[in-house]
């Protein structure tokens, strides 16, 4: 699953000169605010700039959907006739330096995955101060819209917890003994869907066990399964998974077996590497049941619409919340059974706005 910043900037070379190709062939000019340029979605206004996507860490197939799928979406738009990319690498230092650094080269916008949460506050303030239409996403990096940026684009990951949870409760009426795994200590995501979870899950017999507010993975498989190896080792029961990056899962679910028991249920986010190991599994393991939501590359696509939007003076979107849809249902089969693509690459994601064959092209270079 994992991939090098090498291979994302490959993947990202033919979209950024089909860009370029698409800006030198139109001449836009800046006519002012809410207007659009003919043939391109409405969020594409007049005004020509350059925009910059950063990555706080770009080095996972997620990260490689979720930025070639900002770039698709930028690529709507012939009023960006200039594209950059930086991916920091999971180090704070270098995710500032690199926002740092096109403001210094004069970007007109960007869009920033702050992975380090409010310790880029004060640089994405800084480019704002500077001019520059700056939207974070998906990660609250805290601070205020229209004061430390122009606008946050978050996901609405409390619902995600809710849903996640309805799901819990139907499955174990009873209550259940739940282990939550997310990203980094501290990431809003984690944080906001433990809050849609226990705003459904209000009965004492749902008992979250692990450590609070979540269990710290990065969202990196080799820490997933350090963690869950721990789990196992030291919880006898855990009924329910909760994990807000299910294909990280994949290499450690097999502990379970392992340690004699069940895969127990598994709520989570979509990946065809989760759907085929669910296929080939199940059987074998009789709790192993499977609830996904979509897993969110395409909350990129809303943040570029807004931030090509501000910059440009194209209409900016209604609403600055992604919503991603349930996806997967392994009892109900509502809105979907679970999915497996075994022609294509495990590390894909069939919810995903990018198309599943454009996902195995990138995959496989």
């Amino acid at each position: 699953m994992i991939r090098s910043k090498k291979s994302i900037a490959l993947a990202l070379t033919l979209v950024a000169a089909s860009m370029a190709l698409a800006g030198c062939s139109t001449a836009a000019t800046d006519s002012g605010s809410g207007e659009a340029v003919a043939g391109a979605p409405d969020w594409c206004g007049p005004k020509e700039i350059s925009l910059g996507l950063l990555d706080g860490y770009g080095g996972n197939s997620w990260r490689l959907v979720t930025t070639n799928a900002g770039a698709e979406e930028v690529a709507k738009c012939p009023s960006v006739v200039e594209y950059l990319y930086a991916d920091g690498q999971g180090d704070v230092q270098k995710s500032i330096s690199d926002i740092e650094g096109m403001v210094a080269k004069g970007v007109n916008a960007l869009v920033v995955f702050p992975d380090a949460g409010e310790a880029m506050l004060p640089t994405l303030k800084k480019a704002f101060d500077a001019g520059v239409v700056t939207v974070p996403y998906r990660v609250n990096p805290g601070g205020a819209d229209g004061v430390d940026y122009t606008a946050w684009v978050g996901a609405d990951f409390v619902t995600d917890g809710k849903n996640w949870a309805n799901f819990i409760k139907e499955q174990f009426p009873a209550g259940a003994k739940i282990l939550f795994l997310s990203g980094p200590a501290g990431n809003s995501q984690g944080e906001d869907e433990l809050k849609g979870m226990k705003s459904v899950l209000t009965d004492p017999s749902y008992e979250f066990i692990g450590a609070s507010p979540f269990e710290v993975t990065n969202w990196d498989p080799a820490k997933t399964q350090e963690v869950l190896t721990a789990a196992i080792a030291k919880y006898p029961q855990i009924d329910v998974i909760v994990s807000d990056f299910g294909p990280s899962l994949v290499g450690a679910l097999p502990e379970f077996t392992k340690a004699g028991k069940s895969i127990p249920a598994l709520v989570t986010s979509d990946g065809n590497v989760l759907g085929c190991f669910w296929e080939d599994n199940n059987a074998a393991n009789p709790d192993f049941k499977l609830f996904t939501v979509a897993t969110g590359t395409d909350n990129v696509r809303l943040a570029v619409q807004y931030a090509i939007a501000t910059a440009t003076g194209g209409v900016v979107p209604s609403s600055t919340m992604f919503d991603a849809p349930v996806f997967e249902n392994s009892v109900s089969g509502d809105p979907s059974p679970v999915q497996c693509r075994k022609d294509l690459p495990g590390a894909i994601y069939l919810s995903s706005g990018l198309s599943a064959d454009k996902q195995a092209a990138l995959i496989n270079k």
